[in-house]
């Protein structure tokens, strides 16, 4: 399997675009922690490490690092997303917290074979897809159970 930069590398080429100086310090910065991440806390972490890289390249550079399959857009909400690394690792889907924010990454084989079968039998090639399921976590569920035993 091809090393992170090597694949991007790669994507970058067959697009006739170069791995410039900035686009390198965005990829280690993103592949330095495997945790969901957005781009406005990817640009203070840039800035922490003295790495002056504009919020428009940053942007763009998450693009690509998505089309070349390197990451993956997850969990919109408040009119922004979060990645995830996705090359190299499992395929999963999430559980968000609208209270907390609390992300729970699980994976269900019986409902990646469901969806394989409703492909199939829809004649669908499918190339991704995307399972999020909003509601409580435990912890904010039992909250709210102690706020009401409490009234």
């Amino acid at each position: 399997m091809l090393s992170e930069e090597d694949k991007f590398k790669e994507y970058l080429e067959s697009k006739n675009l170069k791995f410039t100086p900035e686009r390198q310090a965005i990829l280690s910065r993103v592949f330095a922690n495997p945790k969901h991440f957005e781009a406005d806390e990817l640009l203070v972490d840039l800035r922490l490490n003295k790495l002056r890289i504009s919020k428009a390249t940053i942007y763009r550079t998450l693009s690509l690092l998505v089309k070349s399959g390197l990451l993956r857009e997850v969990i919109f909400g408040e009119r922004h997303a979060h990645y995830e690394q996705v090359y190299g690792n499992e395929h999963h889907d999430h559980l968000v917290c609208n209270n907390c924010g609390k992300i729970i990454e699980f994976i269900e084989y019986r409902i990646e074979k469901l969806q394989d079968e409703v492909c199939r039998k829809n004649k669908f090639e499918p190339e991704s897809h995307r399972l999020q399921i909003q509601g409580l976590c435990e912890d904010c569920t039992k909250k709210d159970d102690n706020k009401i035993k409490k009234k």
